[in-house]
């Protein structure tokens, strides 16, 4: 009885403070993991809990950046490994990543200002292979090729982003996208692979969708 009324107590404690102790825990520019990066601009915060985070040395954050809980964050492989650009994930001013998404980079990744996403994005510039059909996928992986995402773009949630992915500024791509190719400025995208089904120009404002529907390459 003594127990249960401990646990209950312990429980009620943790409830009530649980905002205030994932914010104190929270990775900023003021906090020892934060001076590891190689910029991590004022403002910036990556919430408590995260998933993954290394070699923060070749990330660069802007400012007033915001990383949702339980995200992943990394250059390379592995702890330690010295990768071959720095820095190899640059992520601009006021983003917001949001709850359970990853970010993997390898050569390049690189994302503008005021991009936002939705929970459970991944952005990746490296993939497996399948060249050998001997081996087992795991083993086998594909060169790297750069991404990049422009300015006031927003990702819906579950996008993944792949190697080689260009979406320009301003794109809204939606929940559960798959990014492979280049997305112009000013447009909608869907699908996997993502398709444009929306684009502004300031000639003609909106194309109507049944201009579009073949795969972007």
């Amino acid at each position: 009885m003594l127990r249960k009324t401990f646990e209950g107590a312990i429980a009620r404690v943790v409830a009530n403070h649980w905002e205030d102790l994932q914010f104190s825990a929270s990775i900023t520019n003021r906090t020892a993991r934060g001076r590891k990066f190689k910029h991590l601009g004022s403002g910036s915060l990556i919430a408590f809990p995260w998933v993954t985070i290394y070699n923060e040395h070749f990330i660069e954050i802007g400012d007033d950046t915001m990383f949702g809980p339980y995200c992943a964050l990394s250059a390379g492989m592995l702890p330690g490994q010295q990768c071959l650009t720095s820095p190899v994930v640059r992520i601009g001013d006021r983003c917001l990543i949001g709850r359970g998404s990853g970010i993997v980079g390898h050569l390049a990744i690189d994302i503008g200002d005021d991009v936002w996403t939705g929970h459970h994005v991944y952005i990746t510039d490296q993939n497996h292979g399948y060249s050998d059909v001997h081996r087992p996928i795991s083993q086998q992986t594909q060169p790297e090729q750069p991404v990049t995402i422009g300015s006031g773009s927003w990702l819906g949630t579950g996008t993944v982003v792949l190697p080689g992915a260009s979406i320009g500024r301003n794109v809204a791509v939606g929940a559960n996208s798959v990014v492979t190719g280049t997305l112009p400025d000013f447009c909608v995208a869907v699908g996997a692979p993502a398709r444009v089904i929306r684009q502004y120009s300031p000639e003609t404002g909106w194309k109507p969708k049944d201009e579009f529907g073949s795969p972007v390459h």
